[in-house]
């Protein structure tokens, strides 16, 4: 049996629609086609238009079917297209390297020839690639990068280029924050953004209040000439959890802090200064700053600074958290760092959390601007405080 390519056999039938049914058989004398196989053609033509005549091994569909058979191929092309770039785009932005280890380590699950129009990248580099060797340079900036991915996680995605340009320093590598921030972007890198917290200060009181005696003066030359203090609250899953702290100025060290479910004052100030005094002496006179909160400005809160002489009270104007920027400071990088705002945690997890980030986090490993980019314990060793 003899076998016609589709372009004859269509060209056949649109013959015989232009001759009439009356030349169908001088059109089969012509073409040396039987009429059986012209009306099955004229049949298949009819029902499946440009679907027609497709061969062995393919679907006839009708104009319909075929326009929702294209759609579902571009749809699939495109949620194809779309998982290689969410999976895929992180590692262009980090050169060409990790693109192609990228496209080498996905081969499995994709063609090559996808990848590379997905990712925008020429198969002719990734090729070339993956036959040379790496560059000096580009080993440096690999093992750079990794160890810039590994301190902004290390940190709890709180540093910036400053801070690890600071730490990369002390690992051995000098680069400058400038740069820091260069491949922090080509990493996709950003830090936690600030968030704002209510007050929690009650000032409409009728205890006595100090003046504004530190008068925003936050730089000391000597341990234990400052100390700040303020109280910030924290929700859990049950309920408010209020941290009090006192700051020595001198190292910004948190010398004392005490965590509450009560906003009095022998469960917030009192156990945060017990603490701060057995962990810092006070051997000539210091200023003790705080805001005008009724725990700061209660009798039995102020009775217990009167008993040493060399202390002397400040507290901030009314409505102005400039005065006490150094707490203020402090609760906006903790709630940056510690907690996520998405999800209420248990109490007894946050309780944990915030003994770690105090005692273990901020006043041991963290680096702070103020110092130099220095560590606490770092500074306090070249003043000799340790």
């Amino acid at each position: 049996m003899k076998n016609y390519d589709r372009a004859f056999k269509v060209n056949a039938v649109k013959l015989s629609y232009e001759r009439g049914k009356g030349q169908i058989a001088s059109i089969e004398r012509e073409l040396g086609i039987t009429a059986s196989c012209l009306y099955r053609w004229r049949q298949d033509f009819e029902k499946f238009g440009t679907g027609s005549f497709c061969g062995t091994g393919y679907l006839k569909l009708t104009p319909e079917q075929k326009t929702i058979t294209n759609l579902e191929k571009k749809i699939k092309n495109s949620e194809l297209t779309l998982e290689i770039l969410k999976s895929g785009s992180k590692y262009v932005a980090q050169g060409k390297v990790m693109t192609k280890e990228f496209i080498e380590n996905n081969k499995h699950k994709f063609s090559i020839l996808k990848m590379c129009n997905s990712l925008e990248v020429s198969r002719t580099t990734y090729y070339l690639r993956k036959k040379q060797e790496l560059s000096g340079t580009e080993i440096r900036i690999n093992l750079l990068k990794e160890q810039i991915t590994a301190i902004f996680y290390e940190f709890k995605q709180t540093y910036g280029g400053p801070k690890i340009a600071k730490e990369l320093e002390k690992r051995g590598y000098i680069l400058c924050s400038s740069q820091v921030n260069i491949y922090m972007k080509a990493l996709g890198l950003r830090r936690k953004a600030k968030r704002k917290f209510k007050a929690t200060t009650d000032s409409f009181h009728n205890h006595y209040v100090s003046s504004n005696v530190l008068n925003r003066e936050f730089k000391v030359t000597d341990p234990s000439q400052v100390w700040v203090s303020d109280i910030t609250y924290l929700q859990t899953k049950r309920g408010f959890l209020y941290l009090t702290i006192i700051i020595d100025l001198f190292d910004r060290k948190i010398i004392g802090w005490s965590l509450s479910d009560t906003m009095g004052t022998k469960t917030t100030t009192l156990p945060a200064w017990e603490m701060a005094v057995s962990n810092r002496k006070i051997d000539k006179a210091l200023i003790f700053h705080s805001d005008r909160g009724s725990q700061y400005a209660n009798k039995v809160f102020t009775k217990t600074l009167d008993s040493y002489n060399c202390v002397r009270r400040s507290m901030s104007r009314r409505d102005n958290h400039t005065d006490n920027a150094v707490c203020e400071s402090f609760f906006s990088c903790f709630k940056r760092e510690l907690i996520n705002k998405n999800k209420l945690l248990p109490r007894k997890q946050m309780i944990a959390e915030i003994y770690e980030y105090i005692e273990n986090w901020y006043n041991k490993k963290r680096r702070h601007s103020y110092l130099g980019y220095r560590k606490i314990e770092e500074f306090d060793r070249i003043n000799n405080l340790l």
